[in-house]
């Protein structure tokens, strides 16, 4: 009855392409592009991500944005689309293509959701535009045979993304905004409890802000509820070579690893993750300065070590 692994660490092999732009639009606070992209479509599963070069081949932005993959289309032509808000010049950039431009992209990286093995209630749960990988794992879960339930969050009304399709797909939808300017006025933690005892939940999937991951993987671990969260880190190449967006996350042996996000998530097992020290390197992390092996019982064969925050 929980999230199985069938379909995590399967993820195939990316490819880089030179993909025309097939339409750039605005989608209240954010911009949606589409590009024909073939390859990437037909590798790609819900949770992956794309990096795109920014700023054509005479700018001093090298470093690719990494983007997370709202919609394919394989049977059309092979579009993916993702969306964006405009923060900086590299995203400046990207919204002023126009159809028919071409950009250099990458993908899809990164480990996908996993997804049940037989079917169950899910509640996926997005703050701003971090719900857009939501609707492809929407999508793949009700072909599974499960029941979708959707939390979408923000600041304001224009920056709740997804807000009419989760409607339309879900079996409900519960929207909360901060300035009250869409459904219920604050934050998705706000009523998460409610939701999950209304929706029976057996399974969270999240992305969103760091802070939102946090809380919503605190809240799933007192009713014993896994969740599989999607972290929003800054990710300067997406392929593991950069080591920019590095987090603490327990593994299976008890042990705090440095690990990366494009390589080793973007998803997470929400109660591995080390949410109090991201941003740190912990002492007790394999490798940091001063670590030590864990002791080992000297009575018995040594049993896998395990971190002192490890469970």
């Amino acid at each position: 009855m929980t999230a199985g692994g069938a379909d995590a660490g399967s993820g195939p092999l990316q490819v880089q392409v030179r993909g025309t732009v097939l339409t750039v639009r605005r989608v209240d606070a954010y911009h949606a592009m589409t590009v024909v992209a073939p390859g990437i479509a037909a590798r790609f599963r819900p949770g992956q991500f794309v990096a795109v070069a920014v700023g054509g081949p005479d700018t001093a932005m090298l470093l690719r944005r990494a983007f997370s993959i709202h919609e394919v289309r394989p049977d059309h032509g092979g579009t993916v689309e993702f969306i964006f808000a405009t923060v900086g010049p590299g995203t400046r950039w990207l919204a002023e293509r126009r159809t028919r431009d071409v950009i250099d992209i990458a993908g899809p990286l990164g480990r996908p959701f996993p997804v049940p093995r037989d079917p169950v209630s899910c509640l996926l749960v997005g703050g701003g535009y971090g719900s857009a990988p939501l609707f492809p794992l929407a999508d793949r879960l009700r072909g599974r045979g499960c029941a979708v339930d959707f939390l979408l969050g923000a600041a304001s009304a224009d920056r709740v993304f997804g807000a009419l399709s989760a409607r339309r797909g879900g079996r409900t939808a519960t929207i909360t905004t901060e300035d009250g300017t869409m459904g219920v006025r604050g934050v998705v933690t706000d009523v998460l409890s409610q939701v999950i005892h209304e929706a029976r939940t057996d399974v969270i999937y999240a992305c969103g802000p760091m802070g939102m991951l946090r809380q919503v993987t605190a809240l799933a671990s007192r009713y014993d509820i896994p969740a599989q969260t999607l972290v929003e880190e800054s990710m300067a190449c997406g392929i593991g070579v950069c080591m920019t967006c590095v987090l603490p996350v327990v593994g299976e042996d008890g042990v705090t690893r440095m690990v990366r996000s494009c390589v080793d998530g973007p998803v997470f097992r929400g109660d591995a993750v080390r949410w109090d020290d991201v941003g740190t390197i912990p002492f007790d992390a394999l490798g940091a300065p001063g670590w030590k092996p864990p002791r080992q019982n000297k009575t018995r064969p040594a049993a896998s070590g395990r971190s002192a925050r490890g469970g």
